[in-house]
């Protein structure tokens, strides 16, 4: 069964203080579902159980946990009946790992950390993060008389699992498992993988019990959040129906986090949604409003990327949604549901395969998304204002399906995948790498020949300085002088039959207190040291992490010299655009309509305060030339919804066309 996600969907969280009294005395079932109904909402995630361990609907199981505020004590059951009437599912949320009353009444239910301490919250600290231990078999027991109730008390669309992260803890009962199954518990990495297989195992699990409820059926949903879903969830893909990206521009997460995310999870084969918050800042932000613009970019952008849309909210304690709150959301969700249909079974165009450093690095055991690798943020920052149509992938993916790969910065090669790599190398495809991507495991050199360079070990000087030769000019408009490298790079003698395409002078000497020049570093002796970029044949090699360097400053050469280098290789994309850098273009094709569909997207994030990006203004654009590939006659190219047809003509495998205006977002359809 092909599970139908709704498209337009809102997470309404409802964490409500038991200090608080009349919880529920303005809810009106009519006029709550018809607020989401106006809004072209039709799911809405409700709450049985919330953060502070407060129960929204009368519970024989757990009456103690029932809100003791709560006036509407059939609060839940009366959302979910007033919703079905109007088509409009419900999903329930429930909390995992953070449960304020829980961590009251069973202090064995929580966590221990390194220190001996009881896990989050301090004492004498507001909030209600104290770490619960789904490894201890109380509060797993606890955990699934909560769910059949549900199941028993009420229809049940789905089941969103809240705040279910790796947690190792140093409980006795851990202690003891983990000698028992050979895990060393004085060692933090094998704490870790202990406590990844525990939560692993308990997912499967509890998502086995859950499809054992009388109730239950196919369409029901189960989804397990961690606020990031990356190569980590492989090994528990079993246990979800689909996967739910909370992605918000501020908390923490940033505007690169959610293409980080989508574009890695949409080819782990099941139906992903998107979740931004229509909050200023981040969850619990109270009587605040996105700004409209932003909130049209966020929802777009998942429609673009293949996912569907969520937007969080909070439900006032009184039980009333905030109906302005709404008349924003309706605002983006009624251009989102206009071009619903360009959207369904659409499935991303993408040349390049990146390969993610997530998958090797120890944030793979403990998944945040403020723990994941700088050089994928760069990855996609470079590529994203390239224009490039592109995949996140892992080293378990098919390769066939990409005529790039990229390695930046940190991607191990072991044998094994070294062998992949030359088979694809053979079968036509082509290869960029950089820094120490492409060496072995124990770093002792490059796995392969093929990637044309000896490994000599770390640059002796940093920074240093990379001249691009006469190919990587002509591509990049660059100059026949240094430009400055921020990143220690690698190293690299060229092997025979290896083509230098740019050289690195280095610097006088690194800048010690022994010996320095000026503010920041020393500059060039205008003398070679080593090769920079180098290419042999269909693989191109970069001594440096460009990628890396990117997210942390910037540098436009780095992005020229890279667009110079994918032009070398892939100089038919499946999509070229003369558009600013800020504008994000996303290739989709719908096989069973006979179409490509093109996302384009022109929102600007600006750093207006301390802690986030925001998006306000929306800067319209004119006359876009753009080139598809496509096989086949082209009988229609149009700007949807409106339908206005474009002209365009067609030769040697493209179709050529101008978008006469991009006002924020325009979605255009190429039918052959």
């Amino acid at each position: 069964m092909t599970l139908n996600l709704p498209y337009r969907q809102i997470h309404l969280d409802f964490h409500t203080s038991p200090h608080i009294a009349g919880v529920g005395a303005d809810f009106d079932p009519d006029e709550f579902a018809d607020t989401l109904a106006r809004a072209h909402v039709n799911s809405v995630t409700a709450f049985a159980r919330c953060h502070h361990g407060m129960i929204y609907y009368e519970s024989a199981a757990h009456p103690e946990r029932v809100h003791p505020g709560l006036v509407r004590r059939d609060l839940l059951p009366a959302q979910i009946e007033a919703c079905h009437r109007r088509g409009i599912r419900v999903p329930i949320y429930t909390t995992v790992q953070w449960d304020d009353f829980s961590a009251d009444a069973h202090r064995e239910w929580l966590c221990v950390d390194e220190e001996g301490r009881l896990a989050g919250t301090k004492p004498l600290q507001a909030g209600f993060y104290r770490t619960l231990d789904i490894f201890h078999p109380g509060y797993r027991q606890f955990l699934k008389d909560h769910i059949a109730e549900i199941f028993r008390l009420m229809p049940v669309d789905g089941l969103f699992l809240d705040i279910v992260q790796v947690k190792p803890s140093l409980a006795r009962h851990w202690l003891d498992a983990m000698d028992d199954a050979g895990f060393d518990p004085e060692d933090e990495a094998a704490r870790l993988r202990f406590a990844r297989r525990v939560l692993d195992d308990w997912k499967l699990e509890l998502s086995e019990f859950i499809r054992r409820q009388p109730g239950y059926t196919d369409a029901c949903t189960i989804f397990y959040n961690a606020g990031h879903v990356g190569p980590g969830d492989r090994t528990a893909a079993a246990a979800y129906s689909h996967y739910e990206l909370e992605s918000l521009p501020s908390g923490g997460w940033g505007y690169l986090h959610f293409p980080v995310a989508q574009r890695y999870v949409r080819g782990m084969g099941k139906p992903t949604l998107g979740m931004t918050g229509k909050f200023h800042t981040s969850w619990g932000d109270f009587h605040s409003y996105k700004n409209p613009a932003a909130l049209e970019f966020e929802c777009f952008h998942m429609l673009a990327l293949g996912a569907r849309c969520s937007v969080g909210d909070q439900l006032h304690p009184t039980g009333r949604l905030d109906p302005y709150t709404y008349d924003l959301i309706g605002g983006a969700y009624g251009r989102a549901e206009a071009v619903e249909l360009w959207c369904a079974g659409s499935q991303p165009v993408a040349d390049i395969g990146v390969f993610t450093e997530e998958e090797f690095t120890a944030g793979n055991l403990t998944p945040g998304h403020n723990r994941l690798p700088d050089s994928i943020f760069g990855a996609v920052r470079m590529l994203q204002e390239m224009h490039a149509q592109f995949d996140i992938i892992t080293s378990d993916r098919d390769l066939s399906q990409y005529r790039l790969l990229i390695l930046p910065a940190g991607i191990p090669v072991d044998a094994a995948l070294a062998a992949r790599l030359e088979a694809y190398l053979d079968a036509g495809g082509a290869l960029i790498a950089s820094h120490m991507s492409g060496l072995k495991p124990d770093g002792s050199g490059f796995a392969s020949p093929r990637f044309g360079v000896d490994y000599v070990g770390p640059a002796p000087y940093t920074p240093d300085f990379l001249v691009p030769g006469e190919t990587l000019r002509a591509g990049s408009g660059l100059n026949p002088t240094g430009y400055a490298m921020y990143e220690r790079g690698t190293e690299v003698s060229a092997a025979t039959g290896t083509e230098v395409l740019a050289e690195v002078e280095v610097p006088y000497f690194n800048r010690t207190w022994r010996h320095f020049c000026s503010h920041r570093h020393t500059p060039s002796a205008q003398r070679i040291g080593y090769p920079g970029i180098v290419r042999r044949g269909p693989v191109i090699y970069f001594s440096h992490p460009i990628f890396t360097m990117y997210q942390s400053n910037a540098p436009l050469w780095c992005r020229k010299l890279l667009a110079a280098a994918v032009e070398l290789l892939l100089p038919e994309p499946s999509l070229t655009i003369q558009a600013p850098s800020s504008v994000i273009a996303s290739l989709t094709r719908q096989p069973e309509a006979g179409r490509q569909v093109l996302h384009l997207l022109h929102y600007i994030p600006e750093r207006r305060g301390v802690a986030f990006d925001v998006v306000e203004d929306v800067i319209p654009l004119y006359n876009l030339p753009i080139s598809v590939q496509v096989a086949g006659r082209v009988t229609r190219v149009a700007c949807v919804p409106a339908g206005a047809a474009l002209p365009f003509t067609q030769a040697d495998g493209r179709v050529r066309f101008t978008v006469p205006e991009l006002n924020g977002y325009q979605v255009v359809e190429v039918v052959a």
